[in-house]
């Protein structure tokens, strides 16, 4: 019987681009094997090889399945096994990208209705980025709205991508203008938008904002991804509203993604 090649369960990849955009955040691009399948909304275990071995953390693709190329966002730990080295990398260097592919924020989760949320705190915004370039999502959604919520303003990543050129976009422009609603909103500083994702339901503000009717089971589906705060506080504000979790066997009103890099 043959060995099982070295590093099997993984592509290596080559790191194409960085890009910082705080102290605690960036973004970077890979190249992607032709072999790699996603579909929005999955992650996958990335990383980079250690003293020989693989340090591996769960990361969700930003970049769309038909993308050509992988890209994530991450925060960096000063004192993280991950991130404090991954932080450091440069075009040129490698990353581990594992073969397999999971996760529960898939529109087949849930069940029918009219408005899709997105709520995502810090880089928890990653597999909404993916989402909302599939065009799977607005065939099946009248409207689509993706909330990014985070502590200061310059860790709005990707927010002029959202607010300006994906409307832009060639293919998916006319589809995003028509469906996709981005509301960012700031904790710690002024902005047009400011409060935490359950305080901005709970008040009101966010349905009036939008000119849309409270968040109900009946039209309402939701997707979250974020702090394990956030998603307990967004869990139990959902379930006192009638919401049922979904689950990649039984789809729900909401689902929850759970893998979140926190080292």
């Amino acid at each position: 019987m043959n060995a099982p090649a070295p590093n099997a369960a993984f592509f290596t990849e080559t790191v194409e681009y960085v890009h910082h955009w705080t102290d605690r955040l960036f973004t970077f691009r890979c190249t992607r094997d032709d072999a790699f399948r996603f579909q929005a909304g999955q992650f996958a275990m990335i990383g980079l090889k250690v003293d020989g071995k693989p340090l591996l953390r769960a990361y969700s693709m930003v970049s769309a399945p038909y993308d050509p190329y992988l890209e994530f966002l991450s925060i960096k730990v000063p004192d993280g096994p991950l991130t404090s080295r991954l932080q450091h990398i440069r075009p040129g260097d490698q990353v581990l990208i594992g073969r397999k592919s999971v996760g529960t924020l898939l529109p087949d989760n849930l069940l029918p209705g009219r408005t899709l949320w997105m709520f995502g705190t810090g880089t928890g915004l990653a597999p909404f980025m993916s989402l909302v370039k599939e065009p799977e999502v607005y065939d099946r959604f009248e409207r689509v709205v993706l909330l990014h919520g985070v502590r200061e303003v310059k860790e709005l990543a990707y927010h002029d991508w959202l607010s300006q050129e994906l409307p832009r976009h060639e293919l998916l422009g006319e589809l995003v203008r028509d469906k996709l609603v981005y509301y960012p909103t700031v904790t710690r500083e002024p902005f047009r938008n400011q409060g935490r994702v359950t305080d901005l339901i709970e008040s009101g503000r966010l349905c009036a904002d939008l000119g849309l009717p409270p968040i109900s089971p009946e039209q309402d589906r939701v997707m979250l991804c974020g702090s394990p705060e956030m998603l307990a506080s967004m869990k139990a504000l959902l379930e006192a509203r009638g919401f049922e979790e979904g689950s990649n066997n039984r789809p729900g009103h909401y689902v929850i993604e759970k893998a979140f890099v926190e080292k």
